[in-house]
């Protein structure tokens, strides 16, 4: 019996003794943590989505407490996160440029050729490296098998007669459909220019009307109606690009172009 009690006794002091080296051990090796940053990861929306630039939304929060981001990095939370971020580190930010996802195509089913019938794996990715691009005869225009779709946590890019496109009232401009588009056809655009070309071809324009009905040809039309000095659409490689600094949205190029393949946008205010 009174072996017991010493083994209960011995266990019971060791058990002791190791609570309080642990407990002595976490506070000489606990790591400081700023509360400045706790505040800041629970304001931000989670969604780790690196469009801040940063390794989601914890790396994002140490780095705006530690003062090398601005509040207003985070294009998911928009203005209300950035003003509460500004309040908690004592600074005034206004809030990131809004942007939408644009996608530079119109070759809907009805208007873009199809060279031959893709019957691979339904991927943009791999129906590019298909011989021929793909399916479509324009090698420059949208897969439409979705990989934007798959990578967009916002509902806001779907597939509609074989082209993505973007929903503007739930874009948030993460960027990921433009990392995931192996055709590099979908940028971020300011939505406060209203002009867009919804082509990425930079084939000839008697190449283009080949395949495609709704592309542009390079005629630099655009370019003589634009009413801004130095002008803010030039084509460039047989295609048409806007200037979205110098853009004032007067349509004069929209309404001319021969193709219309520039799109006039309802700005958001």
């Amino acid at each position: 019996m009174s072996g017991i009690i010493i083994a209960a006794i011995v266990v019971g002091a060791t058990g002791i003794g190791l609570g309080f080296f642990l407990t002595f051990m976490g506070k000489k090796f606990a790591v400081e943590v700023d509360e400045k940053e706790e505040k800041i990861r629970e304001l931000l929306p989670g969604n780790n989505c690196g469009a801040c630039g940063f390794p989601g939304c914890d790396g994002a929060a140490t780095a705006i407490a530690k003062g090398d981001a601005a509040p207003n990095i985070c294009p998911v939370g928009g203005p209300t996160v950035a003003d509460q971020i500004s309040e908690i580190v004592g600074s005034s930010a206004g809030a990131a440029e809004v942007k939408t996802a644009f996608v530079m195509c119109a070759g809907t089913c009805d208007k873009a050729k199809d060279i031959y019938d893709y019957d691979g794996v339904k991927s943009c990715l791999a129906a590019s490296s298909a011989p021929g691009g793909g399916g479509k005869g324009c090698s420059f225009g949208c897969k439409g098998f979705g990989d934007c779709v798959a990578v967009c946590d916002f509902d806001a890019i779907h597939i509609v007669d074989g082209i993505a496109v973007v929903d503007r009232d739930k874009c948030v401009f993460c960027g990921a459909c433009v990392k995931a588009c192996p055709q590099r056809l979908i940028e971020l655009i300011p939505v406060k220019r209203t002009a867009a070309v919804e082509c990425n071809s930079r084939d000839m324009g008697k190449d283009v009307m080949a395949v495609c009905q709704a592309g542009c040809i390079g005629c630099r039309i655009c370019e003589k109606e634009c009413p801004i000095p130095d002008g803010a659409i030039h084509v460039d490689k047989n295609i048409a690009k806007v200037d979205y600094g110098k853009c004032v949205g007067c349509g004069k190029c929209a309404a001319k172009c021969p193709k219309k393949v520039i799109k006039m946008f309802t700005v958001k205010k």
